[in-house]
């Protein structure tokens, strides 16, 4: 890298727009959403799609609930040609859906997407042609004139054709294509001259697209540069303002949101931003931005994970792990401090929920439901070495109906840490569920349980018990005014050091006559020091009992 970058590199000059309104407005309703998976993400892949491929891409764009799909460049090639006619003649284009194609400013290549149209419903043709200084200087080595002259001929050549369409609904969007690089006065002098040509009415109007095809400014600028569009364009009535941004800078969700703040009307993208370089837009950020501040985005994500199946089935590329709402690990949580924040706020929801009480959505760490998108609460915490407490006791409740009392939380999740800091990776729930027996449910030494009987009632219970002790058969007796405190009685006379129940917890760990019971006690001993134990029993009182044992062999 130079040391002196603005010897090779400048800054792009800001726009004199002092009274600038964006800042202050906020979004309320979405906008018209395209996608251009079809077109503009196509033609970024290694390996384009085929036809089957777009096929089934298409109807599960369909089936997100977007109006205005553009589907191809169908003069580009016999196979988007191909796909074209398929989608019209197999009539797989839904009556509230327009297909949307595109289209150089060339005649021969407009004649041929006319000709792919015959017979829609409905139809946006999309001309472009480039409008940047570099673009007019180093391809075409035009003026501004003869640009001017380039988009003018395309609108007439498409005007021109329309009575070939006599049955489709038709309408022109315009982009003058590198508008974040062009000078905004020649991009609202270009756009007026197709405006002149096509003399679209506030009741058929034009769409007028600024894409932001290459970012090359922060997201504010394409803001103002969109704003002051708007206020320049004479019969701004007339006009769809639409936008098409990409990620050269990595932020194209950001210049889509302030651009839309600028009066942007439509937003053109993909699903989880495929296409050239960085990348387009990606329209599953943008319209689940708007769902979590409240507002309907006209578009369905609710099996996310499936969409993001279809998608990385039908293009080849994969879904980053990190990508907003949509990743695999986004709904996950590692710290412990995280965990810990997370579980707390889905159980303060839950109990909301299940007292019917009216609350809107404010859960530490996620700024969504992930279940609004067809995902799992399991799926959000997940234990590593930098995991707390919280996380592993989640896992262990949420997987296996394990509740761990609080204080033995605190006592387990440092050893689990241990384990998993040892084993150097991410650990499953199976596998943290095996930790907390080996640590508890399963000792058996220096003391193990063969056998265990009471009777009595009226507040006197006596025990027997047959014990092993380090290899060696023991029989012990006791009484106390219940079970357990009858075999804490057994147990110090048959030579255990002296101890006593502090805290205990039960629960069933599953339904039916059948159903083992899990109970937890903490004992504490001669010279303070507190253990926990673990037992596991279809009997609630045998699980007691060996949890009795459980934590005195941790002593």
């Amino acid at each position: 890298m130079l040391k002196k970058a603005a010897s090779k590199y400048r800054p792009f000059p800001p726009i004199h727009l002092p009274d600038r309104q964006w800042p202050n407005r906020v979004l309320t309703a979405p906008p018209t959403w395209c996608s251009v998976d079809l077109r503009d993400g196509n033609q970024a892949l290694a390996v384009p799609m085929n036809v089957s491929q777009k096929l089934e891409m298409f109807d599960a764009l369909v089936k997100c609930g977007f109006k205005e799909i553009e589907v191809g460049f169908p003069a580009a090639s016999n196979t988007e040609f191909a796909f074209m006619r398929r989608l019209i003649e197999d009539k797989r284009i839904p009556d509230d859906v327009t297909v949307q194609v595109l289209v150089q400013a060339r005649e021969d290549l407009i004649e041929r997407t006319v000709e792919s149209l015959v017979g829609a419903k409905s139809a946006i043709v999309h001309l472009y042609n480039s409008t940047s200084p570099a673009q007019r200087r180093i391809v075409f080595g035009l003026g501004k004139a003869e640009i001017l002259q380039m988009a003018r001929r395309g609108t007439q050549w498409i005007k021109d054709r329309l009575p070939r369409l006599a049955g489709t609904h038709v309408r022109l969007e315009y982009s003058p294509e590198s508008f974040s690089a062009t000078e905004v006065e020649f991009a609202v002098e270009i756009c007026a001259a197709v405006m002149d040509v096509w003399q679209p009415t506030p009741d058929a109007k034009v769409i007028l697209n600024l894409p932001d095809t290459v970012e090359v400014a922060m997201p504010n600028v394409y803001a103002d540069q969109i704003e002051w569009f708007i206020r320049h364009l004479p019969r701004r009535d007339a006009a769809i303002i639409s936008v098409h941004t990409h990620n050269d800078r990595g932020t194209g969700v950001a210049a889509t949101e302030l651009a839309m703040l600028a009066g942007a009307e439509r937003v053109e993208g993909t699903l989880f931003g495929n296409g050239e370089r960085t990348g387009n837009l990606d329209i599953v950020t943008v319209a689940l931005n708007l769902y979590m501040h409240g507002i309907d985005p006209g578009l369905e994500f609710g099996d996310l994970n499936g969409l993001r199946e279809v998608y990385e089935r039908c293009t080849g590329m994969v879904v980053p792990p990190r990508q907003p709402y949509a990743g695999e690990l986004v709904f996950t949580a590692f710290s412990g401090s995280h965990q810990d924040a997370i579980r707390k706020g889905l159980r303060a929801w839950e109990s909301a929920v299940e007292k019917g009480e009216s609350i809107h959505w404010d859960i530490p760490y996620l700024t969504l439901d992930p279940g609004d998108l067809g995902r799992e609460y399991r799926e959000v915490i997940r234990v590593n070495s930098q995991s707390g407490k919280g996380g592993v006791a989640y896992l262990l409740e949420s997987e296996f109906g394990i509740e761990l009392p609080k204080d033995m939380q605190r006592e387990f999740g440092p050893i689990a840490n241990d384990e998993v800091d040892r084993l150097g990776r991410e650990v499953r729930a199976t596998e943290l569920k095996a930790m907390f027996w080996r640590e508890y449910v399963e000792r058996a030494t220096p003391w193990h349980l063969e056998h265990f009987a009471t009777e009595g009632s009226d507040g006197v219970v006596s025990c027997r018990a047959r014990m092993v002790r380090d290899g060696n058969a023991v029989a012990i007796a006791g009484r106390g005014n219940g079970p357990i405190a009858a075999f804490v009685h057994a147990l110090v006379a048959g030579g255990a050091p002296k101890f006593e129940v502090a805290h205990y917890a039960e629960h069933a760990l599953g339904s039916g006559e059948g159903a083992a019971a899990i109970a937890y006690i903490q004992i504490r001993l001669g010279d303070g020091r507190t253990r926990w134990g673990a037992g596991v029993d279809t009997s609630i009182e045998l699980a007691s009992i060996k949890a009795v044992v459980s934590a005195l062999n941790r002593g």
